[in-house]
């Protein structure tokens, strides 16, 4: 991130234009972690920022400070358009694609504001004015601090920045366990505990919160739904429209059951299908040097990290499963040699 030259950018704030903070369609920790953050800062330098993310997200993130800010574009269109048309710079957080932000894409487009790329995920598009991606930093929260840093601005680091930070971290790094993880990682939550950061409380609300239909929805997908495919290495849950219902399903329930066949012993690759009326949204996730990312990329409209990968399929689940099925052979020597 140090790397990257912001002169650009400096010029363009010091004008202190309308700021508008977005992120992809179904914000998760990462994302909304590093919208949050960084509107606190602008607040702090006296800026007019919004943040409009296009839909809602789960109920485990909305203690997150600043939370009510939060505008819904799904659901409050009028207001986030307004905020959308009245933009000079919109800083597009956690993706690197308008294709990402779903039913906000064509608003987006045809805005008249600079666009301000902070990501990492590979590929990035070419919309934006000012471009900062580096893929393989451990999530888009990092690259906020790390953003603050270098703009001089690390005074106004307060505690409740450091949550939403700390939130974005914790939650796309698997609690520290991923390789993206580097000495930088550790730092920032270094950094934020001396600042006065309760970790413990941070993780009691990102993962101590459930609902008793997400434990139980979560045992039958283990106990019912999970399918291995030992010869490959793979493991496949999935879940219906009609199961969703069953375990009166609410927006984040589903959240992490991906990781669970990775603890399996000898499992590289697990793939997690769920229906949404039509579309079929999958989760990839992958141990040691599997690519999910080019996996979904090459078969399901998807992309992502190369361990954490996503996709989708139009039709019902049986066929998006039978697909995987049918084109998962063509990997078997990458599998076997990353067991």
């Amino acid at each position: 991130m140090n790397d990257f030259d912001f002169s650009d950018l400096k010029k363009e704030l010091s004008s202190k234009p309308n700021i508008l903070i977005t992120s992809h369609r179904g914000p998760d920790g990462d994302a909304l972690g590093s919208c949050l953050a960084l509107y606190q800062i602008f607040k702090i330098l006296g800026y007019q920022v919004r943040i409009v993310v296009p839909n809602a997200y789960p109920d485990f993130l909305h203690w997150l400070p600043f939370n009510d800010e939060v505008v819904e574009y799904e659901s409050n269109t009028i207001i986030a358009q307004k905020e959308i048309d009245r933009s000079d710079l919109i800083f597009c957080l956690d993706f690197n694609d308008l294709r990402r932000t779903d039913m906000m894409q064509n608003a987006l487009s045809d805005s008249h504001a600079k666009f301000v790329m902070i990501d990492h995920h590979q590929d990035p598009s070419d919309f934006a004015h000012y471009t900062y991606s580096v893929p393989t930093v451990s999530s888009t929260a990092q690259l906020v601090y790390e953003f603050i840093e270098v703009m001089g601005w690390m005074k106004y680091m307060t505690v409740d920045v450091a949550k939403c930070i700390y939130t974005g971290i914790v939650t796309d790094t698997g609690s520290f366990r991923f390789s993206s993880v580097d000495s930088k990682t550790h730092e920032i939550a270094s950094h934020f505990m001396k600042l006065g950061i309760d970790q413990a409380s941070i993780h009691q609300k990102l993962f101590d919160n459930n609902n008793p239909n997400r434990l139980k929805l979560l045992g039958y997908c283990l106990s019912d739904k999970m399918e291995l495919i030992p010869d490959l290495h793979t493991a496949i849950i999935s879940l219906s429209s009609e199961e969703l219902e069953n375990f009166f399903y609410e927006k984040g329930d589903t959240e992490g059951f991906v990781n669970y066949p990775l603890s399996i012993k000898n499992i590289i690759f697990a793939a997690f299908f769920v229906q949404f009326g039509d579309i079929v949204k999958i989760s990839f996730r992958s141990q040691n040097q599997f690519r999910a990312n080019d996996f979904s990329k090459r078969h399901f409209s998807g992309g992502g990290h190369i361990n954490a990968a996503g996709g989708v399929f139009y039709g019902s689940v049986n066929d998006a499963i039978l697909k995987f099925k049918q084109v998962l052979p063509d990997f078997k020597e990458e599998l076997l040699s990353n067991c």
